[in-house]
Protein backbone atom coordinates (compact mmCIF):
# COMPACT_ATOMS: atom_id res chain seq x y z
CA UNK A 1 0.00 0.00 0.00
CA UNK A 2 1.55 3.14 -1.08
CA UNK A 3 1.62 6.04 2.07
CA UNK A 4 -0.47 8.62 2.33
CA UNK A 5 2.69 11.18 3.42
CA UNK A 6 6.13 9.74 3.03
CA UNK A 7 10.07 11.53 3.67
CA UNK A 8 12.92 9.48 2.67
CA UNK A 9 15.99 10.98 4.28
CA UNK A 10 14.77 13.99 4.18
CA UNK A 11 17.07 16.95 5.00
CA UNK A 12 16.12 20.73 4.77
CA UNK A 13 19.24 23.65 6.16
CA UNK A 14 19.08 27.17 6.41
CA UNK A 15 22.45 28.11 4.96
CA UNK A 16 24.95 25.97 7.79
CA UNK A 17 21.61 25.52 10.14
CA UNK A 18 20.38 21.92 10.29
CA UNK A 19 16.85 22.07 10.65
CA UNK A 20 15.85 18.38 9.55
CA UNK A 21 18.72 15.87 9.17
CA UNK A 22 17.97 12.80 7.00
CA UNK A 23 14.34 12.19 8.54
CA UNK A 24 12.63 9.20 7.91
CA UNK A 25 8.52 9.22 7.77
CA UNK A 26 5.53 7.10 6.80
CA UNK A 27 1.96 7.33 7.28
CA UNK A 28 -1.05 5.22 6.36
CA UNK A 29 -4.77 5.10 6.53
CA UNK A 30 -6.01 5.06 9.99
CA UNK A 31 -3.06 5.57 11.35
CA UNK A 32 -2.62 8.26 13.94
CA UNK A 33 1.21 9.08 13.86
CA UNK A 34 2.15 11.44 16.88
CA UNK A 35 5.17 14.09 15.83
CA UNK A 36 7.32 14.56 19.64
CA UNK A 37 10.20 17.19 20.02
CA UNK A 38 11.08 19.98 21.77
CA UNK A 39 11.24 23.63 20.60
CA UNK A 40 13.44 23.41 17.94
CA UNK A 41 13.49 19.83 17.29
CA UNK A 42 12.40 20.34 13.57
CA UNK A 43 8.61 19.38 13.66
CA UNK A 44 6.88 22.31 12.38
CA UNK A 45 9.63 22.49 9.14
CA UNK A 46 9.26 19.07 8.43
CA UNK A 47 5.62 19.57 8.41
CA UNK A 48 6.13 22.72 6.20
CA UNK A 49 8.22 20.42 3.87
CA UNK A 50 4.80 17.61 3.52
CA UNK A 51 2.68 20.69 2.79
CA UNK A 52 4.93 21.99 -0.16
CA UNK A 53 5.99 25.15 1.70
CA UNK A 54 9.37 24.39 1.91
CA UNK A 55 11.53 22.44 -0.42
CA UNK A 56 13.53 20.03 0.72
CA UNK A 57 17.53 20.19 0.86
CA UNK A 58 18.10 17.16 -0.10
CA UNK A 59 15.97 13.49 0.12
CA UNK A 60 12.62 12.86 -1.44
CA UNK A 61 8.84 13.93 0.33
CA UNK A 62 5.98 11.94 -1.36
CA UNK A 63 2.12 12.52 -0.60
CA UNK A 64 -0.41 9.67 -2.01
CA UNK A 65 3.11 8.71 -4.10
CA UNK A 66 3.70 11.93 -5.53
CA UNK A 67 5.65 15.09 -4.95
CA UNK A 68 3.47 17.94 -3.40
CA UNK A 69 1.64 19.83 -5.47
CA UNK A 70 -1.39 21.63 -5.35
CA UNK A 71 -3.45 18.62 -6.27
CA UNK A 72 -2.24 16.45 -3.54
CA UNK A 73 -2.72 19.64 -0.57
CA UNK A 74 -6.69 19.35 -1.89
CA UNK A 75 -6.58 16.05 -0.33
CA UNK A 76 -4.68 17.47 3.35
CA UNK A 77 -6.85 18.88 6.25
CA UNK A 78 -4.50 21.13 8.11
CA UNK A 79 -4.74 22.88 11.04
CA UNK A 80 -1.79 24.96 12.07
CA UNK A 81 -0.90 26.39 15.61
CA UNK A 82 -2.33 29.56 14.18
CA UNK A 83 -5.51 28.33 13.21
CA UNK A 84 -5.81 29.01 9.81
CA UNK A 85 -8.52 30.98 9.87
CA UNK A 86 -9.82 34.85 9.27
CA UNK A 87 -10.28 36.59 12.55
CA UNK A 88 -12.52 39.19 11.03
CA UNK A 89 -14.42 36.42 9.20
CA UNK A 90 -17.38 35.01 11.04
CA UNK A 91 -17.62 30.82 11.62
CA UNK A 92 -19.99 30.73 8.62
CA UNK A 93 -17.73 32.98 6.29
CA UNK A 94 -14.73 31.12 7.31
CA UNK A 95 -16.52 27.65 5.97
CA UNK A 96 -18.10 29.49 2.98
CA UNK A 97 -14.68 30.33 2.01
CA UNK A 98 -13.40 27.00 2.31
CA UNK A 99 -15.80 25.44 0.34
CA UNK A 100 -14.80 28.05 -2.73
CA UNK A 101 -11.55 26.50 -2.08
CA UNK A 102 -11.87 23.38 -1.96
CA UNK A 103 -14.44 23.37 -4.62
CA UNK A 104 -16.99 22.05 -2.24
CA UNK A 105 -20.54 20.04 -3.89
CA UNK A 106 -23.19 21.00 -1.38
CA UNK A 107 -23.80 23.12 1.97
CA UNK A 108 -24.30 19.77 3.63
CA UNK A 109 -20.75 18.45 3.04
CA UNK A 110 -19.74 21.55 4.98
CA UNK A 111 -22.45 21.95 7.55
CA UNK A 112 -21.68 23.16 11.55
CA UNK A 113 -21.44 21.00 14.26
CA UNK A 114 -24.03 21.38 16.67
CA UNK A 115 -21.91 22.76 19.46
CA UNK A 116 -20.72 25.35 16.65
CA UNK A 117 -24.22 26.69 15.16
CA UNK A 118 -24.47 29.29 17.62
CA UNK A 119 -21.47 30.49 17.09
CA UNK A 120 -22.34 30.03 13.19
CA UNK A 121 -22.38 34.51 12.81
CA UNK A 122 -19.67 35.44 15.25
CA UNK A 123 -16.41 36.58 14.31
CA UNK A 124 -13.46 34.06 14.72
CA UNK A 125 -11.54 36.84 16.55
CA UNK A 126 -13.82 36.98 19.28
CA UNK A 127 -14.25 33.32 19.74
CA UNK A 128 -13.09 31.96 22.91
CA UNK A 129 -9.74 29.47 21.68
CA UNK A 130 -11.75 26.20 22.66
CA UNK A 131 -14.36 27.19 20.12
CA UNK A 132 -11.70 28.82 17.49
CA UNK A 133 -10.38 25.42 17.62
CA UNK A 134 -13.07 23.58 16.55
CA UNK A 135 -14.15 25.71 13.83
CA UNK A 136 -10.54 24.86 12.33
CA UNK A 137 -11.18 21.35 13.04
CA UNK A 138 -14.48 21.58 11.05
CA UNK A 139 -12.72 24.07 8.28
CA UNK A 140 -9.58 21.21 7.82
CA UNK A 141 -12.20 18.26 7.71
CA UNK A 142 -15.55 19.75 5.81
CA UNK A 143 -13.58 18.41 2.48
CA UNK A 144 -13.29 15.08 3.95
CA UNK A 145 -9.42 14.86 3.13
CA UNK A 146 -7.17 11.81 3.28
CA UNK A 147 -4.54 13.09 5.44
CA UNK A 148 -4.90 15.46 8.25
CA UNK A 149 -2.18 17.00 9.61
CA UNK A 150 -2.47 18.91 12.64
CA UNK A 151 0.08 21.19 14.30
CA UNK A 152 -0.36 21.75 18.43
CA UNK A 153 -4.15 21.39 17.25
CA UNK A 154 -5.15 21.79 21.17
CA UNK A 155 -2.36 23.90 22.62
CA UNK A 156 -3.96 26.43 25.15
CA UNK A 157 -7.52 24.71 25.48
CA UNK A 158 -8.77 23.72 28.91
CA UNK A 159 -9.33 19.64 29.61
CA UNK A 160 -12.65 19.04 28.24
CA UNK A 161 -12.27 20.52 24.95
CA UNK A 162 -8.99 18.79 24.25
CA UNK A 163 -10.79 15.34 25.12
CA UNK A 164 -13.22 16.09 22.53
CA UNK A 165 -11.12 17.61 19.92
CA UNK A 166 -9.03 14.54 20.21
CA UNK A 167 -12.48 12.75 19.43
CA UNK A 168 -12.60 14.23 15.97
CA UNK A 169 -8.99 13.03 15.24
CA UNK A 170 -9.98 9.58 16.24
CA UNK A 171 -13.37 9.39 14.20
CA UNK A 172 -11.15 10.85 11.39
CA UNK A 173 -8.61 8.02 11.21
CA UNK A 174 -11.34 4.96 11.83
CA UNK A 175 -12.99 6.47 8.99
CA UNK A 176 -9.68 5.80 6.96
CA UNK A 177 -7.81 9.10 7.12
CA UNK A 178 -4.13 8.89 7.72
CA UNK A 179 -3.26 11.59 11.19
CA UNK A 180 -0.27 13.85 11.52
CA UNK A 181 -0.26 15.60 14.96
CA UNK A 182 2.75 17.23 17.23
CA UNK A 183 1.50 18.18 20.43
CA UNK A 184 3.60 19.10 24.19
CA UNK A 185 1.04 16.68 26.01
CA UNK A 186 2.29 12.90 26.85
CA UNK A 187 -1.50 11.52 27.67
CA UNK A 188 -2.31 13.03 24.12
CA UNK A 189 0.62 11.43 22.73
CA UNK A 190 -0.53 8.01 24.16
CA UNK A 191 -3.55 8.11 22.53
CA UNK A 192 -1.66 7.52 18.96
CA UNK A 193 -0.79 4.76 17.11
CA UNK A 194 2.81 5.59 16.46
CA UNK A 195 5.42 8.04 17.62
CA UNK A 196 8.01 9.46 16.30
CA UNK A 197 10.16 11.80 18.59
CA UNK A 198 12.64 14.24 17.41
CA UNK A 199 15.84 15.71 18.87
CA UNK A 200 18.12 18.26 16.67
CA UNK A 201 16.50 17.63 13.44
CA UNK A 202 16.99 14.10 13.82
CA UNK A 203 14.59 10.94 14.48
CA UNK A 204 15.94 9.54 17.81
CA UNK A 205 13.26 7.06 18.40
CA UNK A 206 9.79 5.36 16.97
CA UNK A 207 6.84 3.08 17.69
CA UNK A 208 4.46 2.84 20.40
CA UNK A 209 4.20 4.93 23.45
CA UNK A 210 4.89 0.99 25.53
CA UNK A 211 7.85 0.70 23.16
CA UNK A 212 9.56 3.56 23.06
CA UNK A 213 9.35 3.26 27.17
CA UNK A 214 9.96 -0.56 27.15
CA UNK A 215 11.96 -1.85 30.39
CA UNK A 216 13.25 1.01 31.18
CA UNK A 217 12.87 2.41 35.23
CA UNK A 218 13.64 5.40 36.77
CA UNK A 219 14.76 6.06 40.83
CA UNK A 220 11.70 7.02 43.47
CA UNK A 221 12.56 8.73 46.57
CA UNK A 222 9.99 8.94 49.13
CA UNK A 223 11.43 11.39 52.06
CA UNK A 224 10.19 12.94 54.98
CA UNK A 225 11.59 16.60 54.08
CA UNK A 226 11.76 16.43 50.42
CA UNK A 227 12.77 20.11 50.10
CA UNK A 228 16.05 19.05 51.34
CA UNK A 229 16.31 15.64 49.68
CA UNK A 230 15.77 18.20 46.27
CA UNK A 231 18.50 20.45 47.42
CA UNK A 232 21.46 17.43 47.96
CA UNK A 233 20.21 16.13 44.39
CA UNK A 234 19.99 18.95 42.30
CA UNK A 235 23.61 19.92 43.91
CA UNK A 236 25.08 16.83 43.07
CA UNK A 237 23.98 17.68 39.71
CA UNK A 238 21.14 15.37 39.00
CA UNK A 239 17.57 15.92 37.81
CA UNK A 240 14.95 15.61 40.71
CA UNK A 241 11.03 16.21 39.71
CA UNK A 242 8.44 16.27 42.60
CA UNK A 243 5.32 13.61 41.75
CA UNK A 244 2.76 14.19 45.00
CA UNK A 245 4.99 13.56 47.58
CA UNK A 246 7.98 11.78 45.96
CA UNK A 247 10.65 12.54 44.03
CA UNK A 248 11.80 10.74 40.60
CA UNK A 249 14.96 11.00 39.41
CA UNK A 250 15.07 9.78 36.03
CA UNK A 251 18.85 8.87 34.66
CA UNK A 252 20.01 8.04 37.93
CA UNK A 253 21.31 5.00 39.51
CA UNK A 254 19.65 4.17 42.87
CA UNK A 255 23.05 3.51 44.44
CA UNK A 256 24.16 7.03 43.30
CA UNK A 257 21.13 8.75 45.08
CA UNK A 258 21.10 6.59 48.59
CA UNK A 259 24.95 7.69 48.48
CA UNK A 260 23.95 11.39 48.15
CA UNK A 261 20.93 11.25 50.84
CA UNK A 262 22.62 9.00 52.93
CA UNK A 263 26.33 11.32 53.26
CA UNK A 264 23.90 14.14 54.33
CA UNK A 265 21.87 11.92 56.98
CA UNK A 266 18.78 12.06 54.96
CA UNK A 267 16.00 9.43 56.05
CA UNK A 268 14.72 8.73 52.75
CA UNK A 269 13.15 5.13 50.93
CA UNK A 270 14.97 4.72 47.54
CA UNK A 271 13.30 2.56 45.05
CA UNK A 272 12.89 2.59 41.41
CA UNK A 273 9.65 2.22 38.96
CA UNK A 274 8.80 2.12 35.54
CA UNK A 275 9.98 5.38 33.60
CA UNK A 276 6.77 7.60 32.72
CA UNK A 277 6.57 8.18 28.56
CA UNK A 278 7.42 11.97 29.83
CA UNK A 279 10.20 10.84 31.43
CA UNK A 280 11.61 8.79 28.52
CA UNK A 281 10.44 11.82 26.03
CA UNK A 282 12.83 13.95 28.01
CA UNK A 283 15.89 11.43 27.98
CA UNK A 284 15.65 11.45 24.67
CA UNK A 285 15.71 14.73 24.01
CA UNK A 286 18.60 15.66 25.92
CA UNK A 287 20.47 12.42 24.33
CA UNK A 288 19.82 14.29 20.79
CA UNK A 289 21.93 16.94 21.41
CA UNK A 290 24.67 14.47 22.03
CA UNK A 291 25.71 12.78 18.71
CA UNK A 292 28.06 9.81 20.95
CA UNK A 293 25.05 8.84 23.03
CA UNK A 294 23.17 5.58 22.17
CA UNK A 295 20.24 6.93 22.77
CA UNK A 296 20.24 9.46 19.55
CA UNK A 297 18.98 7.36 17.04
CA UNK A 298 16.47 4.18 17.00
CA UNK A 299 14.40 3.71 20.04
CA UNK A 300 17.93 3.12 22.24
CA UNK A 301 18.96 0.53 24.19
CA UNK A 302 20.61 2.80 26.96
CA UNK A 303 18.15 3.33 30.15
Amino acid sequence: MTPLAQCVSVTRAFGPAVAVDHVDLAVSPGEVVGLLGANGAGKTTLIRMLLGLLRASAGQVRLFGQPPSRQTRRRIGYVPQGLGLYDDLTVAENLAFAREVFGGDGADRYGLPAALRPFAQVAVGALPLGVARRAAFTQALAHHPDLLILDEPTSGVDPLARARLWETIQDAAEAGAGVIVTTHYMEEAEECTRLVVMAAGRVVAEGTAAGIVGERRTVVVDAGDWAAAVGLIEAAGLRAILSGTSLRVPGAAPATVRRILVGAALPARVHEEPVTLEERFFQLAQAGADPSSPDRTGAGAAP
